[in-house]
């Protein structure tokens, strides 16, 4: 496997890393902090948009086995656009089959994953920025997170890892050292 690839592997795996660590935070509904009645606002959006952009930048190194030359966006529709045709229909099939039945929209026709990816296109550097912010900003969670939870599962379907065996010498010199303890 090409470096590229293994990186891309690597982003793949970050992002699950991601959108694991985004399902142990409190809950999103507890009371602000600073005593205001609106729900906090935490990371979640922000982090779960960065899960996502990592999942397709790997998808993309995947479809390619490059990395752009031109400087990577943070626009995930635009991420999901430069994808190859049978990756798109690939990605927006399972969405269909797993995320638009449990949460559909009836504001789209032909609910997609790209809507989705659309609707969400800068969470990454809106929430990033929420401080500089001054228009009401719209992040639906569970949709999104369901999202990104199907990329990175169809993702994970495109490799597999077999485990080396014996170890690498370095692994069977620290097992030794173990022993001898």
């Amino acid at each position: 496997m090409s470096e590229r690839l293994t990186t891309a592997v690597r982003m793949g795996i970050g992002a699950r890393q991601i959108l694991n660590k985004t399902r142990t935070f409190p809950d999103a509904e507890v009371r602000n902090p600073f005593g205001s009645d609106m729900p906090h606002i935490g990371v979640e959006p922000m982090l779960l948009a960065l899960a996502m952009e990592l999942a397709l930048k790997a998808w993309y190194v995947f479809d390619y086995d490059k990395i752009p030359k031109k400087r990577w966006t943070h626009d995930l529709a635009e991420i999901f656009d430069s994808l190859t045709d049978e990756s798109r229909q690939k990605l927006d099939a399972a969405f269909k089959a797993t995320v638009a039945p449990r949460h559909p929209n009836f504001f789209y026709v032909d609910y997609g994953i790209r809507d989705v990816l659309f609707q969400h296109k800068d969470a990454f550097v809106r929430w990033r920025y929420l401080h500089e912010s001054g228009e009401p900003m719209l992040f639906e969670q569970s949709v999104f997170e369901a999202t990104a939870e199907m990329v990175i599962v169809e993702f994970e379907k495109r490799y597999r890892t077999e485990p080396v065996y014996p170890p690498p010498l370095s692994r069977r010199l620290e097992i030794k050292g173990e022993q001898d303890l």
